[in-house]
């Protein structure tokens, strides 16, 4: 690199970093007038509201029971 090449890849460097600058500031910096909201949370109570009788229920299926088809001679399986 010639001694001449600094100051013009020095010059490119400065005009660069400021022309990012300003596109940065016109497109991701939010505008003053704009007015930020947010969703109304309802406050956590200690309340527990029963389960809907309909699904939990004393006949309701047991899915977590174990099936089992036809004899198994595995003796692996559980």
């Amino acid at each position: 690199m010639k001694q001449k090449d600094i100051p013009v890849l020095l010059a490119i460097v400065i005009i660069a970093v400021i022309l990012s600058l300003v596109v940065t500031q016109t497109l991701f910096v939010p505008k003053s007038s704009k007015v930020l909201t947010a969703e109304r949370v309802d406050t956590i109570s200690a309340e527990f509201k029963e389960p809907d009788t309909f699904i939990f229920n004393k006949d309701a299926l047991n899915p977590t029971q174990l099936i089992k088809i036809g004899d198994s001679n595995n003796n692996n399986s559980q």
